[in-house]
C-alpha cells in the first residue's frame, strides 16, 4: 500500500513564475562563471596559461558549492548568531556554522534574515542555489589578478578559507539582515560584496603572490579575442540573472533592474570608447577597452539596478567607466598600485566600479523605483522598499550608510584575505610555482596545453602534419 505524500508538488505558499524565474536567473549569474569568466580569462591570458587559467574557475566553482552546501549558506543568510546585545554590530555579525542538509531544509519556503514583509515564494533550495553562484564568481573574478603564478594547490586551499572567513560575513552583514542592512546600507545585487571585495582581494592577493615573470608581463598579449567576446557577451546578458533575480520576484522590478543594467552597460562601453578616441596615446580606439567600460557599467549599476531610474543608469555608466578609466591610464601608475601587478585589471573594473557604483545609490536613488510593489493603489500588499539618494531626498543620510559599509567591506576583506593568503602560504610551502614551471605554465602544471602541437609519435602523413597550417 502506497503512503500517501506528506508534500505536494505546488504547497499553498509556492508561486510557480517567482520560483521559475529565480532558478532561470540562477543559472545565468552560474553561466556567467560556466563558462563565462573561463573563457574571457582564457582568451585574455598568454596561450601557455588557458588550461590553468579555466581549471582553477572550474575547481573554484565547485570548492565553493561543497562550502555553501556544509555551513557557508547558514552563516551568510541562515539564523543570525547573535553573539552580542541586539542591535549591536556583534548580534548581526554572521549566522550558524552549520550545513543546509535536511529535506525540510531544501524543501521548505524559504526564510532568511533578509526576509521583508514579503516572505518568499519558492523553497530554500532555490535561494541557497541562486545565493550559492554569487558566492562562487567572487573568489573567480579576484583570480583574474593572481594568474600566471598562483599555484594550484594554493588555490584549493584560498577559494573555501576566503569564502568562509571574507564572503560569508560580508553577506550576512549587508544581505542577511546583519549589522549594516538593519543601518540602513543597501547593496542591490553584489556591488560591495561581490566586486568591491573582489577587487580589494585581487590587490592584497597580487601583493602577496608577487608579480608574473618579467616576459610574461611585457608579452602579456591576449591569447584569443574571440573567446574574450564569446565570454563578454556571455558576462552582460548574464548579468540579467544577476540583477533581474534580485528582487526574488518575476515583478516590475525585476523588469526594471534588467534594463537598468543593459542601459548602463551601454553607456560604459561607448564612455570607455570616446576616452580612447580622444584622449588615449593612440587616440583610436580598442575592443578590450571597449571590455572594460562594458564591465565598469554592468559592474556600478549592480548596487542600484533597482533603485535608480533611467537616467540614472545611464549616469551611472557613465560616471564609473570614467573614474575607471582615469584610475586605469593614472592613478595605476602611482604608488601602492604601480607596485602590485594586478594581471587582468581586476582592482580597477571591479574594485574601483562597485564603490563608485554603491556610492552612487546615494545620489542618484529614486525614491519612486519601488522594490516588491508598484507604490500606489494598484499595490495593496505589504513590503513597499524604495531608497532615496541625495538628488531626489536631498539628505546625505544613505550615501553615509553606503561610505560606512564600503569602509567596513575594504578593511574586512583586506584584512580576511591577508589572513588567507598568510595561512595557505605556510601550509603549501609559498603561493607562487618556480620560476621553471612559471616557464613552462600549463605543460608543467597539468601536462596538458588548449592548443597542443602535432607530435612525432603521430604518422608523418597525417592531416595535421600536412596541413598548411602546420609551420
Amino acid at each position: 500500500m502506497l503512503t500517501a505524500a506528506t508534500n505536494i508538488a505546488y504547497p499553498s505558499w509556492l508561486n510557480s513564475g517567482d520560483n521559475t524565474w529565480q532558478l532561470v536567473s540562477a543559472t545565468l549569474v552560474g553561466l556567467m562563471s560556466l563558462p563565462g569568466l573561463a573563457v574571457l580569462y582564457g582568451g585574455l591570458v598568454r596561450k601557455k596559461w588557458i588550461v590553468n587559467t579555466m581549471l582553477m574557475t572550474f575547481s573554484a566553482f565547485s570548492l565553493t558549492l561543497i562550502v555553501w552546501m556544509l555551513w557557508g549558506y547558514n552563516m551568510a543568510f541562515g539564523p543570525l548568531s547573535h553573539f552580542g546585545a541586539t542591535g549591536s554590530f556583534w548580534s548581526g555579525f554572521i549566522g550558524h556554522f552549520e550545513p543546509l542538509a535536511t529535506s525540510s531544509s531544501e524543501q521548505g519556503q524559504a526564510v532568511s534574515g533578509a526576509n521583508t514583509l514579503v516572505p518568499f515564494h519558492f523553497p530554500t533550495a532555490t535561494l541557497a542555489y541562486f545565493q550559492f553562484v554569487f558566492a562562487a564568481i567572487t573568489p573567480i573574478l579576484f583570480l583574474g589578478a593572481l594568474v600566471g603564478r598562483l599555484k594550484f594547490k594554493a588555490w584549493l586551499l584560498i577559494v573555501p578559507l576566503w569564502i568562509t572567513m571574507v564572503y560569508c560575513v560580508n553577506a550576512a552583514l549587508l544581505w542577511g539582515g546583519g549589522f549594516f542592512a538593519q543601518k540602513g546600507a543597501v547593496d542591490y545585487s553584489g556591488g560591495y560584496v561581490i566586486h568591491l571585495s573582489a577587487g580589494v582581494a585581487a590587490f592584497v592577493g597580487a601583493w602577496m603572490v608577487g608579480p608574473r615573470r618579467w616576459q610574461d608581463r611585457e608579452n602579456a598579449f591576449p591569447s584569443n579575442l574571440m573567446m574574450v567576446a564569446v565570454g563578454a557577451g556571455i558576462l552582460w546578458l548574464g548579468w540579467n540573472g544577476f540583477n533581474g533575480g534580485d528582487p526574488f520576484y518575476a515583478g516590475a522590478d525585476a523588469a526594471a533592474a534588467v534594463l537598468n543594467t543593459n542601459v548602463a552597460t551601454a553607456a560604459g562601453l561607448l564612455t570607455w570608447i570616446f576616452w580612447d578616441m580622444f584622449l588615449s596615446k593612440q587616440k583610436k580606439p580598442t575592443f578590450l577597452g571597449a571590455i572594460n567600460g562594458m564591465i565598469c557599467g554592468l559592474v556600478a549599476i549592480t548596487p542600484s539596478a533597482g533603485w535608480v531610474n533611467g537616467v540614472g543608469a545611464i549616469c551611472v555608466g557613465v560616471i564609473a567607466s570614467s573614474i575607471v578609466w582615469i584610475a586605469w591610464t593614472y592613478i595605476s601608475k602611482l604608488r601602492p598600485f604601480s607596485l602590485v601587478d594586478d594581471a587582468l585589471g581586476v582592482v580597477y573594473t571591479h574594485g574601483f566600479a562597485g564603490l563608485t557604483g554603491g556610492l552612487l545609490v546615494g545620489i542618484l536613488a529614486d525614491p519612486s523605483m519601488v522594490e516588491y510593489g508598484v507604490k500606489g493603489k494598484n499595490f495593496k500588499g505589504p513590503g513597499n522598499i524604495h531608497v532615496a539618494g541625495w538628488f531626489y531626498g536631498h539628505s546625505f543620510h544613505q550615501l553615509w550608510e553606503q561610505c560606512l559599509a564600503a569602509v567596513w567591506i575594504i578593511c574586512w576583506t583586506a584584512f580576511g584575505t591577508f589572513i588567507v593568503f598568510t595561512v595557505v602560504k605556510f601550509l603549501v610551502g609559498g603561493l607562487r610555482e618556480s620560476d621553471d614551471v612559471l616557464r613552462e605554465g600549463d605543460i608543467a602544471i597539468h601536462e596538458e596545453e588548449a592548443f597542443p602541437e602535432p607530435t612525432f609519435g603521430e604518422p608523418m602523413q597525417t592531416p595535421s602534419h600536412v596541413h598548411s597550417d602546420n609551420v
